[in-house]
């Protein structure tokens, strides 16, 4: 949620800050804004609605000189999206001004602390108290005012800060929300997030909690909470920057759709060496594996939906009890873990701020984390005891497919890996389980290339209201993230339920004319799929079969059927899910939807 970014250096800034925040769009906002030191004065230029909207404003930068400036694009949490709340915020002078990612938890508490000291307010931002309150206790010396803020706010920030008495720098700090520093050429770049800076260099710091950079137009120095200089290096990123661009595609999510047969064989392909899964990062000696007494799997939105599924597999494949929790609750239930315990995160970006909580949580208990992530060097990348990377690349679509595809493998890996070291399975069955892996990418490519006949489909859907998704066991998991991407991009009311809860009371829910999607790929299970779907259909919904090749009898309980290939019935949601995401993609595209930035939705949640 929001963007930073900042540049101080010889070139022109407002271009490149225009620029870099374009780059994060991605993220979600509802408002953009820049500041620029010209010499003489900071100026600035806010404004509500998307970038495009300041871009004309300052005619693509050029009404704002100056080689030094912040920017910043708004998810509103603190007052509602307007020019006034947008960022960047002065102080009274104008004299310091700043940019902010994250929440100031007791922002009310210092806000009333600098209103009765005097300090006006114009906006309702929690942002603004930082302005005032690094005015309040700047002295001269911009490293001291920041610590000293530092000292005080409660919560978690990502900063990126100007003072008019030293226009030769650029202050950046860190807590809990992710940000990045670069030298570019001639100058030197601060971002939330690598798209941004990719442009500029590949070389960049990952700066961590509590940390502050002072940066020139040729240097940078960090320092600690306590003023003390540290020294850091930086990683360096091979992200192709075509893969933060469309390339031709009309959208990054189909762009993005169409890169999942190479981000499942990038994130499987070195894990597989002869007929062995190896997974080097794992970092657990095969004792340790048998150890394992429970898995607990926690993340948020499609990654939590990935972890579903992967309840299904690893207990099915490995037989180890595995839990799925959603952070946002998990961090609040006082979870029962311990050494025993191998607790793994999910997280595209590797900032969600739920699951990084978690992941702490768990950590002080005992237990060992994992993360699953696809940004190299996010924070819990850093702070989990090891991390497996998805290498699915740049993920711009606010809407996952890709990353959430790699997901799906990086787990099937380590349930295979888990079941050959526990005896579970013998080398045989897992040879069975590599092959049909490596048959993946090209399942996939065939579905994709099928997406005519499902555009064609959805243009009879454009108008729904509502739209169910229902499935049991694993076809279950995969329902809840087809339901989770018609919502998200379309904005049509769509639940995803198991199907033998339907009698349950969600049948009163269906009228005529309704669509359900039923997803029924676990062979055992076809016949009381069967009966769930004929049981909406003399309801009078209309109802939509994902299923496998073959199954010829779910034609007499569907009004529509789509096919996929046979696979190991371990990997079938990675099959099942493309048909359902093209759905949603064309539904959104035909009712004019922005699908790469649905509104209120952001790419990165990094604050609760």
């Amino acid at each position: 949620m929001c963007g930073i970014v900042g540049y101080i250096g010889k070139q022109q800034a407002a271009p490149i800050l225009l620029d870099g925040l374009e780059k994060l769009e991605y993220r979600g906002y509802d408002s953009a804004g820049i500041a620029v030191y010209d010499g003489e004065q900071i100026g600035m230029k806010k404004a509500k609605g998307r970038l495009k909207v300041l871009s004309e404003l300052t005619h693509g930068g050029e009404t704002l000189p100056g080689t030094i400036g912040i920017g910043h694009t708004r998810w509103a949490t603190h007052g509602e999206p307007s020019d006034v709340n947008a960022h960047p915020h002065f102080n009274k002078e104008q004299s310091i001004v700043v940019v902010h990612n994250g929440i100031i938890e007791n922002y009310l508490k210092l806000k009333k602390k600098l209103q009765a000291k005097g300090y006006e307010f114009v906006s309702d931002t929690d942002t603004e108290v930082i302005a005032h309150l690094l005015d309040y206790y700047y002295k001269g010396n911009p490293l001291q005012a920041i610590t000293k803020i530092m000292h005080r706010m409660e919560g978690s920030y990502a900063l990126g800060i100007l003072f008019q008495d030293h226009p030769d720098q650029l202050y950046a700090v860190r807590k809990d929300s992710p940000l990045i520093i670069g030298h570019t050429e001639g100058g030197c770049i601060i971002a939330s997030d690598v798209p941004a800076v990719l442009k500029y260099t590949r070389d960049v710091y990952f700066i961590e909690n509590e940390e502050i950079v002072c940066m020139t137009a040729d240097s940078m120095e960090f320092y600690n909470v306590d003023e003390e200089p540290i020294e850091k290096s930086p990683t360096h990123i091979d992200w192709d920057v075509d893969a933060a661009e469309k390339g031709g595609y009309e959208h990054f999510m189909l762009k993005e759709m169409y890169e999942q047969p190479k981000a499942i064989a990038d994130t499987f392909s070195p894990r597989i060496r002869g007929q062995e899964i190896v997974i080097e990062e794992l970092d657990m000696s095969e004792e340790e594996i048998r150890a394992v007494k429970k898995i607990m799997i926690v993340a948020c939105g499609s990654a939590y939906h990935a972890g579903v599924t992967a309840k299904y597999v690893i207990e099915g494949m490995a037989r180890i009890p595995v839990e799925v929790d959603l952070a946002s609750e998990f961090r609040y239930r006082d979870p029962l873990i311990d050494r025993d315990t191998l607790l793994i995160v999910i997280s595209q970006s590797g900032e969600t701020a739920d699951t990084l909580a978690a992941l702490r949580e768990a950590k002080e208990k005992g237990s060992k984390v994992l993360g699953i992530v696809n940004v190299v060097g996010s924070s819990i990348a850093r702070e989990a005891d090891t991390v497996m990377y998805t290498w699915a690349g740049p993920e711009i679509a606010v809407a996952t497919t890709k990353a959430y595809s790699s997901q799906l493998i990086a787990l099937y890996l380590l349930a295979m890996k888990f079941a050959e070291v526990r005896g579970v399975i013998g080398k045989e069955e897992l040879h069975g389980y590599i092959e049909d892996l490596k048959k993946l990418p090209d399942q996939v490519e065939m579905l994709l290339n099928n997406k005519n006949r499902i555009q064609k489909f959805a243009n009879r859907y454009l108008a729904a209201k509502d739209v169910f998704f229902i499935g049991r066991g694993i076809d279950y998991a995969i329902s809840l993230e087809g339901s989770l991407k018609l919502k998200e991009i379309s904005y049509i009311h769509s639940e995803a339920y198991a199907a033998g809860e339907l009698k349950h009371g969600t049948i009163s829910l269906i009228e005529e004319g309704t669509l359900v999607a039923a997803v029924l790929t676990q062979e055992d299970l076809y016949k009381k799929m069967i009966s769930n779907m004929v049981e909406v259909r003399t309801r009078g919904a209309f109802v939509l079969a994902v299923t496998n090749e073959g199954n010829r009898e779910v034609e007499r309980a569907a009004d529509y059927v789509i096919y996929i290939p046979q696979t190991n019935r371990y990997f079938t949601n990675s099959l099942a899910i493309i048909p359902l995401q093209l759905f949603g993609y064309y539904i959104s595209v035909g009712r004019g939807c922005d699908v790469d930035k649905p509104r209120n939705l952001a790419k990165s949640v990094t604050v609760e």
